[in-house]
């Protein structure tokens, strides 16, 4: 018997130390514990990024070979640190905290110790690395952007930050992400998938080789191309016609929904933020509360629409049956309710009905349009819904559901918004009529009022605004390609498409008509306060300009704004007609709209709240002319432009 209890005792030790080393060697050697073991190093193989090209093939962003110094910090020893710093020409205390950082993060893990060395810097560096153990130079691909324009709309990438780390595992200390624009709304297309390899060290921490003979090793996948919408020459000529100014341009394809310029003004070079520079240049740009570059005006700024949404009232109110075409409305310089005015209006012929009403845009006529729509209801709060739904049907009041990743929702305010101020059946259509003339409580962005003149334009539909146009070999999302409805039945946009028509015609742009193209457009202005030590000031109007064309089958759907513009044909309605004439022509023909813009600055508008000097408003100050030598640059970028699309 004693024999069988020794035998069996030695099948059972053997089965345990086979079952052991079985797990220790399939189980244990999973790739996933791979990442755990400190007696194997981690390699990262970075793959390039997908390229970005604008709308007509024209490379926009490609990539630079760029070095990072990596650390290990258990794995560092005593080292010259003056020699090391004076390599990598930085601080003996940048190195102290650098290293400390690495070391809370994970003392056994790679992280990023000075990323983008240049290739000069990389090449003295690498004879050297051998003495100092714990430091290694890993390789990867950095942004090279081929232009110097559409820093809002291409955006840049930079290091990840702890949130982004905890919330993808993919992120590392020290890779790079997609901080704004294109580069992070297709992030994860762009970016490729890293490759990895797994190096076997010794106990004397030594690299032996593959481990395994890298069957758990990765090859690297390279981001995908990708195709956005931008007109490139188009966004040029946008940024050049906005400088020394501030606001925003969004040009959109009606047919489409395709983004073809995307203005913010001002603006900055994208290869600011890319290298060793970046963190320094980002904080310079970060630090700029008065211009606010980083601020995209054309997506997240909410302004007063002004006139241009009256002729979305005038399609709520033919859909409501409230008014026809031919009613007449009297002005007398404003709108009245007794003796108590309202609301002002310039002089124009009165009494006025609807196509003159747009052309001539009588705030009169569209204060009694707009309380017929509310009062034809017995509760003004049910009216004020109705309004309110028709007028969020052509994307105003909410998120269009494009693919960048920052936006504002402006503001529709409906019945519930009126109740919450005044308390419920306390107010009248009375007590908010400014919305009549986009003033009051409405507010839009520059991409918001663009869709809306784009709906316009198809007679009552729109696709969401959007940046992508294709991915390699990938199709792009449905949401747009598919057409969003609004609530106004087409029939009632031929007269309102006409009165735009008109305002080219005889109306508020009449000087700005642009030879053998039919634009439909609407002229705005909008007040503007600021407060001045305290005080609510009125400063320099917002000139705003929405437009469509040609007429019939139109290709361009834009809107501008230019802040302390004046009024909408001075500054931003020229800018429209300059744009339209040269998407759909290659060419300009109104040079001297060209010239007057580039000429005239508004810097001493933008100023004025800063000076403890009286200053003059609603346009009484003069307008400040560029300095020669700012004027003979920009004519030369300017003629650079207009030959490239020549």
């Amino acid at each position: 018997m004693r024999q069988f209890l020794l035998f069996i005792s030695v099948i059972a030790v053997g089965i345990l130390f086979i079952s052991r080393l079985f797990y220790l060697q399939v189980y244990n050697a999973s790739s996933h514990d791979l990442y755990e073991d400190n007696a194997i190093r981690k390699v990262y193989d970075y793959p390039k990024r997908g390229f970005v090209y604008d709308r007509n093939g024209a490379l926009l962003v490609a990539n630079q070979p760029s070095y990072d110094v990596m650390i290990i910090p258990r794995e560092v020893e005593p080292l010259d640190t003056l020699e090391f710093c004076s390599l990598l020409k930085i601080e003996k205390q940048q190195f102290i905290n650098t290293y400390n950082k690495a070391y809370r993060y994970s003392p056994r893990l790679p992280s990023v110790f000075v990323p983008h060395l240049s290739k000069e810097d990389y090449a003295v560096l690498q004879e050297k690395m051998r003495k100092f153990r714990g430091f290694y130079i890993q390789k990867r691909s950095l942004r090279h952007y081929q232009t110097t324009i559409g820093a809002n709309v291409l955006g840049d990438i930079g290091e990840v930050n702890n949130a982004i780390i905890n919330k993808d595992p993919y992120y590392k200390m020290g890779d790079l992400v997609g901080k704004q624009g294109v580069e992070a709304s297709y992030e994860n297309t762009l970016r490729g998938v890293k490759g990895i390899k797994f190096i076997q060290k010794d106990r004397f921490n030594r690299n032996i080789g593959p481990y395994k003979d890298g069957i758990f090793d990765t090859i690297p996948e390279q981001g995908k191309d990708i195709t956005i919408t931008i007109d490139a020459q188009l966004q040029a000529y946008g940024e050049l016609l906005m400088k020394n100014k501030r606001g925003g341009i969004i040009a959109i394809e009606p047919s489409s929904g395709e983004i073809l310029t995307m203005v913010s003004a001002p603006s900055y070079n994208p290869n600011l933020l890319v290298g060793r520079e970046r963190s320094k240049n980002f904080t310079k740009l970060y630090n700029d509360t008065i211009a606010r570059p980083l601020y995209d005006r054309s997506l997240l700024a909410q302004y007063p629409p002004g006139s241009p949404f009256k002729v979305i009232n005038a399609l709520v109110g033919l859909q409501e049956n409230v008014v026809t075409t031919e009613d007449r409305f009297y002005c007398r310089m404003g709108y009245y309710i007794g003796s108590r005015r309202l609301t002002g209006c310039h002089s124009h012929a009165s009494p006025l009905a609807m196509n003159d009403g747009i052309a001539q845009s009588c705030n009169a006529y569209f204060a009694n349009v707009y309380r017929r729509i509310i009062d034809k209801y017995e509760d003004a709060g049910d009216g004020m819904n109705v309004w309110s739904n028709h007028v969020k049907s052509f994307g105003l009041g909410d998120y269009l559901g494009y693919d960048l990743k920052i936006g504002s929702k402006g503001r529709i305010p409906d019945g519930d918004f009126y109740d919450k101020w005044y308390g419920e059946n306390l107010w009248v259509s009375t007590y908010n009529v400014s919305n009549a003339i986009g003033q009051g409580e409405v507010e839009a962005t520059p991409i918001q009022l663009a869709n809306m003149v784009a709906a316009i334009g198809n007679r009552g539909y729109y696709y969401t605004p959007h940046i992508i146009k294709s991915i390699e070999d990938e199709s792009i999302d449905a949401n747009y390609t598919t057409p969003k409805y609004t609530t106004i039945n087409k029939e009632h946009f031929e007269p309102v498409i006409q009165g735009m028509f008109d305002v080219y015609n005889k109306g508020t742009a009449y000087s700005l008509q642009v030879p053998d193209i039919e634009i439909c457009g609407k002229t705005g202005t909008a007040q503007n306060y600021t407060k001045i030590n305290g005080v609510k000031t009125e400063l320099t109007d917002h000139s705003i300009f929405v437009a469509f064309a040609p007429k019939d089958n139109p290709k361009i759907a834009i809107a501008v704004f230019v802040e302390n513009g004046y009024w909408g044909s001075r500054f931003a309605g020229r800018i429209a007609s300059l744009i339209i004439e040269k998407y759909i022509k290659g060419t300009i023909t109104r040079t001297d709209l060209e010239e007057w813009l580039i000429k005239h600055s508004l810097q001493n508008e933008y100023e004025k709240p800063l000076s403890d000097k009286p200053f003059a408003i609603n346009g009484n100050s003069t307008l400040q002319l560029v300095e020669e030598q700012e004027y003979l640059q920009l004519k030369k970028e300017l003629d650079k432009i207009n030959k490239l699309d020549n």
